[in-house]
């Protein structure tokens, strides 16, 4: 009996302990990379499709934001609306509105861009959602996933993707992949390969019918 009692106390302490650590953050953090480059301008009537879907999922405390990739995308200045929503209802509804608006400012003046900096854009992401520290990690990338990198930028590194979760969505196909169907194949196994090397997991929704997909 003395023994089934002490081994209860050890349980019994062995929960309280567990219960006084760190508390798991539940928020979730959400950044969504366009490409603006030539013609795929085109698409961003569909970016704020995603956009708006994204806003209507998230909850009080979760984070968002939304930015172009273009030369020299590993900044600041490429991130066109940002947000980290109230636990007060009627000021996160105030927000979204707010992240909308200023979204709606941005593709309303949006120019074709000579260049995809894909990786500028993660590195950027990666950086923003470590820093907020939520719980789960999301990178959207709007993009057909062709780098075209400015002559001098280095962008040949490795990616640190642990606990990301990265989804490309809307990749179109090139007319150069209607010749060549492998180039189309080529370019989504290489960024598959280059997530997953990191520790991210990858997966593609090009059918945005479904974009409960993209988010839990």
């Amino acid at each position: 009996m003395k023994k089934c009692l002490l081994l209860v106390l050890a349980v019994v302490s062995t929960l309280v302990l567990a219960s006084c650590g760190e508390p798991v953050a539940r928020n979730q953090g959400v950044y969504m990379l366009i490409d603006t480059s030539g013609t795929y301008t085109e698409e961003l009537g569909k970016a704020q499709q995603v956009i708006n879907f994204t806003l209507a999922r998230l909850n009080p405390g979760d984070t968002f934001a939304v930015a172009s990739i273009n030369t020299g995308s590993f900044s600041e200045k490429n991130i066109h609306a940002k947000v980290t929503f109230d636990d007060r209802p009627s000021v996160a509804n105030r927000q979204k509105r707010a992240f909308q608006q200023s979204i709606d400012a941005f593709v309303e003046s949006a120019q074709p861009a000579a260049y995809t900096d894909i990786t500028g854009g993660l590195l950027q992401a990666v950086e923003f959602l470590n820093e907020k520290q939520p719980g789960r990690k999301t990178i959207l990338i709007f993009s057909d996933l062709k780098e075209e990198i400015k002559q001098g930028y280095n962008r040949d590194l490795p990616l640190t993707l642990n606990g990301f979760d990265l989804v490309a969505l809307n990749v179109t196909k090139l007319s150069s992949d209607n010749v060549d169907p492998s180039e189309y194949l080529g370019r989504l196994q290489h960024w598959q390969e280059k997530v997953e090397e990191g520790g991210g997991s990858w997966r593609v929704v090009n059918d945005l019918e479904r974009l409960e997909k993209i988010l839990p």
